[in-house]
């Protein structure tokens, strides 16, 4: 081994020129193999930050009845299957150990009415309990106008982007409640339409029922926010609270919940037969059994309504369940192990990606992921190329030399592992400064903190900044790569090598 070390050795001093062609080629593809991985994971975590860490959680629950996985950007709006067990589900979800903690929610299209007698406007309504909304997603939104629903309230969260886009549509100005038009805070695309705006401190709302019914409310208005990032895709689901979302969408709202004492629930399960004998005609006589002397019956009280407070939430209709997982759990082993429990407890629901439940957006920061992988492996292909083509003519160049070990008695074995030796170590010194300035590289401009409004370039950021990351699986990925090129580039040269004879020695001289 050592004698082939030295003869490697000697080779690539004797030929600097070729070698530092090779070398270079093997630094800028082992720098661009580490950059690249170290796009792509921080894409990965960008992604796994800004959108299941922010929006969506790492699996969704739908409806089973629900025909299409894609319930975020459905064609046309289309409405979401509803849940109605959520309360036996939640049972389920904190049984498993692999689950963090889940969030119900409905989502579905609402028209919003222009009193004004122009064109309505359209909004996705994502009807949630607003504490455990920003709990579940911290940091997802900030109110710029206005203040946050609180606790056991009605009201809605309008994104910016969304009243924009109903103000360049119907000339409607949405503002928090007790809040007045004031020219100042109108931002400066807005400002020269001032005179002309209709300031509306709540929206009719007219949600699209899944049997095609409808059902308007009038929802005040509490804040006006922004989403963290990917406010293009995000800034048309206005946020309110979910009791109000199911009187918009026709759904049973929880305070609306009745309970039946025991003894009337006979009812439901009694024969025909019993049916009628309760309109009989000795069932409809009674005796007056009152007793003279006694004093008036005061008129019964009605009962108040239960306080918001009271109202257990989760009793009502829901569209979908955003489900988080703890660190290091494998998404798609939780997603099998989920729809078999949820399966054989026969709850009528079924768990997808996020991925899924996104449609095309999820399939998006899928492809354009790919992009950057096929990216890198063509430049791969291209190294590979210039270095087989690179070896296979030194090889031929080295015709006197190698004809010459053959003469001496090297095998075609010895050949061929002193040109592998030699590529190995330009690999190792070109390839491995490659990939440290890589390392470096990645650092550099995860320092540069470069932040884009655009949502493609955030979907390829993986959030609104460009952070790439480099983790030990990235690196040894970086390693594997190289020595991966090395030993296809070094094939070809090596039976280009094995085929020289002593006497191709000989006739070359």
């Amino acid at each position: 081994m050592n004698l082939i070390t030295k003869i490697a050795w000697r080779n690539i001093m004797r030929h600097r020129g070729k070698s530092l062609i090779i070398g270079a080629i093997l630094f800028v593809g082992a720098l661009i193999m580490t950059m690249g991985n170290g796009v792509i994971s921080g894409m990965d975590a960008g992604l796994q930050k800004t959108i299941v860490h922010s929006f969506t959680g790492d699996i969704v629950l739908i409806s089973d009845k629900q025909e299409s996985d894609n319930v975020f950007f459905e064609f046309l709006g289309k409405a979401v299957a509803p849940i109605y067990n959520f309360s036996d589900i939640k049972k389920v979800l904190e049984k498993q150990p692999y689950v963090e903690r889940a969030l119900p929610a409905g989502k579905n299209m609402a028209m919003v009415l222009n009193e004004e007698g122009g064109t309505p406007g359209n909004a996705f309504l994502l009807g949630v309990d607003v504490k455990k909304y920003r709990s579940m997603f911290p940091g997802n939104c900030k109110v710029i106008d206005g203040q946050m629903v609180g606790d056991n309230e009605h009201g809605a969260l309008v994104p910016a982007e969304a009243r924009k886009e109903f103000q360049a549509y119907t000339n409607i100005w949405f503002m928090p409640e007790g809040t007045t038009l004031d020219s100042s805070r109108l931002p400066k695309e807005v400002k020269p339409d001032y005179a002309s705006l209709i300031p509306k401190t709540n929206a009719v709302l007219m949600g699209f029922n899944e049997d095609n019914s409808t059902t308007d409310i009038r929802l005040g208005i509490k804040g006006i926010i922004q989403y963290r990032a990917l406010n293009s895709l995000w800034g048309r689901f206005i946020v309110i609270d979910i009791e109000s979302y199911r009187r918009c969408l026709g759904y049973f709202a929880a305070a609306d919940k009745i309970a039946i004492p025991a003894s009337d629930q006979k009812l439901f399960t009694m024969a025909d037969e019993n049916l009628d004998a309760m309109f009989s005609s000795e069932s409809l006589m009674v005796h007056n059994t009152a007793k003279k002397g006694l004093k008036p019956v005061s008129a019964h009280k009605t009962a108040a309504a239960p306080s918001p407070a009271a109202v257990d939430v989760d009793a009502g209709a829901y569209n979908m369940v955003f489900v988080l997982l703890k660190s290091g759990e494998d998404e798609a082993s939780s997603i099998k192990k989920l729809n078999a429990v949820l399966k054989e407890q026969k709850l009528g629901v079924r768990a997808v990606s996020w991925k899924r439940a996104l449609g095309p957006v999820g399939s998006m920061a899928t492809i354009i992921k790919g992009a950057l992988f096929v990216f890198v492996m063509f430049l791969f292909f291209v190294a590979i190329i210039i270095i087989v083509n690179t070896l296979s003519m030194a090889a031929i160049e080295r015709t006197t030399e190698i004809g010459m070990m053959r003469a001496v008695g090297a095998k075609k074995g010895f050949i061929s592992i002193m040109f592998l030796a030699e590529t190995a170590m330009l690999s190792f010194v070109f390839g491995g400064a490659g990939i440290l300035c890589g390392i470096a590289g990645v650092n550099v401009l995860a320092l540069c903190g470069w932040t884009s409004d655009n949502d493609m370039v955030q979907l390829l950021f993986g959030g609104d900044t460009f952070h790439p990351l480099l983790t030990s699986v990235d690196i040894g990925l970086s390693i594997v790569q190289l020595a991966i090129v090395t030993l296809i580039a070094v094939v070809y040269p090596t039976k280009v090598a094995q085929s020289i004879t002593p006497l191709d020695a000989v006739t070359r001289d």
